[in-house]
């Protein structure tokens, strides 16, 4: 019979702290008896709140943008490429950089990785708010998406070390993801605010007081974490996983755009090829970047499968809703911001009550009851489409997908032993921030072309074809062609529908690799406890 005291939360994963070298564990416990330790629980929920401080920054940052860019674009003049990258550089630098971040922190220290992370985004928030042009502002998105692959790796990771007990640190992480979901719900509301009183800039430093407070706390509250036997970075492994990651991400934002290509095939290629390299590279060198053995536990090559899936199921339909309120619902920005609320609430509720279920039922039976949840969002917005119904399936959606975000994230941190935590954070936040970008350019890609399909096949007679083709190839158009307005949201709606049902097929995916992999996991790992 199993030890009773095994934690549910835990099984997925094994026991690592009891497999790694001991002498290992006790040089990163001494690490964290240095600082917050000494003082107990309150002083680990004071670095916990501090460490929370960069996380909603981050999040409410994904949000102001997309109500800012008509006042920007009036201002700064940028071309619809420049526009483009004004809203993709961002998100393109942090995927790419991810598994870099990680793997620095765990070399040279996550907190003193996090503080010069949030140096360098309080730098450029500071100089995307004084942006005189575009190029200048694309630049300083590229650095706030850079930072931001050093802030996030670091976060989880060092909660981890901080939260050695596997009950506080799912807590903890259900914070975090809690913590996630508000600065979402509140970055369109914040950026309606602000937009109605000050210029576009002003977006960008609502969140340079809260980074200056956790500069100031983080050093005081949080210890500092790092791999004691340090080695140096492999200067092939760098370039060979920055060619792999650039294409890769290309070649889903371009999908979301143009559909399948050549192009698109050629950065898929592209990816393969030096993916496959730098693979090689990482086992015939003694100090790879990536460390590949963490791909043995079944639990972690699980995690970044689960949390590609479910945030792919996730962000398109989200993505989409404050276009159907503004387009299909006529509702005016800040109410859509608001209504946007009741989406991250479900989610908030969700995460909070995942650890609770986990500890009962397991990981895997939660996500796949929470995908059946989601599933019902999905059916309702597929089957009866209107501003309520949209809102409601969307909130149902968020609140079922809920533990995949808390336990995805958790189950990716506690498969690595300590010194790698950083790594397995890095890995599990790029199959997010991918899933999240997938999600967005295929049912993009979806929605744009049953709504294209729909405008040109129900066109009234004598709407000229010109007309009917420019209102086709933008989904906003129709307002501005009375004939065809109708169309155009009957158009789009078809298009969420479709996206509906797509979302709805990815969460059944979810629910099937989790009750496989998880529950498989889980299965061996009681087989391997010992009798008695």
């Amino acid at each position: 019979m199993g030890s009773p005291n095994r934690d549910p939360l835990n099984r997925v994963s094994g026991d690592r702290d009891a497999t790694r070298p001991r002498e290992t564990a006790k040089r990163e416990i001494q690490s964290d008896a240095t600082t917050t330790g000494d003082r107990g629980e309150a002083g680990r929920r004071a670095g916990l709140a501090f460490l929370l401080l960069p996380t909603l920054l981050l999040a409410v940052d994904l949000g102001v943008l997309w109500m800012a860019v008509p006042q920007l674009s009036a201002d700064l003049g940028p071309t619809s490429t420049e526009l483009l990258w004004i809203n993709d550089s961002y998100g393109f630098a942090m995927a790419c950089l991810l598994v870099l971040g990680g793997n620095i922190g765990d070399r040279f220290g996550r907190r003193r990785l996090l503080m010069i992370g949030l140096a360098v985004f309080t730098a450029a928030s500071v100089l995307a708010a004084c942006a005189w042009s575009p190029a200048v502002l694309i630049a300083a998105r590229v650095l706030l998406g850079t930072s931001s692959a050093a802030i996030i790796p670091s976060t989880p990771a060092l909660i981890s070390g901080m939260f050695r007990d596997t009950r506080r640190r799912a807590r903890a992480i259900a914070l975090w993801v809690t913590t996630l979901s508000t600065g979402i719900a509140l970055g369109p509301v914040l950026s309606g605010v602000l937009l109605a009183h000050f210029w576009w800039g002003s977006v960008f430093l609502v969140g340079v007081p809260v980074l200056v407070v956790a500069l100031i706390g983080v050093p005081a509250t949080v210890p500092e974490l790092a791999d004691p036997d340090v080695t140096p970075l492999d200067r092939l492994s760098v370039p060979l996983l920055l060619m792999t990651l650039l294409p890769l991400v290309y070649a889903i934002k371009h999908f979301g755009e143009h559909g399948l290509d050549a192009p698109l095939l050629v950065a898929v290629a592209a990816a393969v090829v030096f993916g496959a390299l730098f693979v090689r590279r990482q086992r015939s060198i003694d100090n790879p970047l990536l460390d590949l053995d963490l791909f043995r536990d079944r639990a972690f090559v699980a995690a970044p499968l689960l949390l590609f899936t479910g945030l792919a199921a996730m962000n398109g339909v989200e993505y989409l809703m404050p276009q159907y309120l503004q387009l299909v619902g006529g509702v005016a920005s800040l109410e859509a911001g608001l209504l946007m609320v009741l989406p991250a609430v479900g989610l908030a509720l969700g995460s909070q009550l995942t650890p609770l279920l986990a500890r009962r039922a397991g990981p895997a039976r939660v996500i796949a009851a929470g995908a059946a949840v989601a599933i019902a969002g999905f059916a309702l917005i597929a089957t009866a489409p209107g501003v309520a119904t949209v809102t409601a399936g969307t909130t149902v959606m968020m609140l079922g997908l809920a533990p995949i975000t808390v336990l995805g994230t958790n189950i990716a941190v506690s498969a690595a032993a300590p010194e790698k935590a950083g790594q397995a954070s890095a890995i599990g936040q790029t199959s997010y921030e991918l899933g999240l970008a997938f999600g967005i350019a295929a049912t993009g890609s979806l929605v744009s072309a049953v709504y294209r399909d729909h405008v040109r096949t129900y066109a009234p007679e004598g709407v000229p074809s010109d007309v009917v083709a420019e209102v086709a190839g933008n989904l906003g158009g129709g307002a501005a062609v009375p004939a065809l307005a109708d169309v155009a949201r009957a158009g789009f709606t078809s298009g969420l529908q479709a996206a509906a049902i797509v979302s709805g097929c990815l969460a059944v995916l979810l629910a099937v690799f989790a009750l496989v992999l998880l529950e498989r996991s889980r299965t061996e790992q009681r087989e391997a406890e010992p009798v008695g």
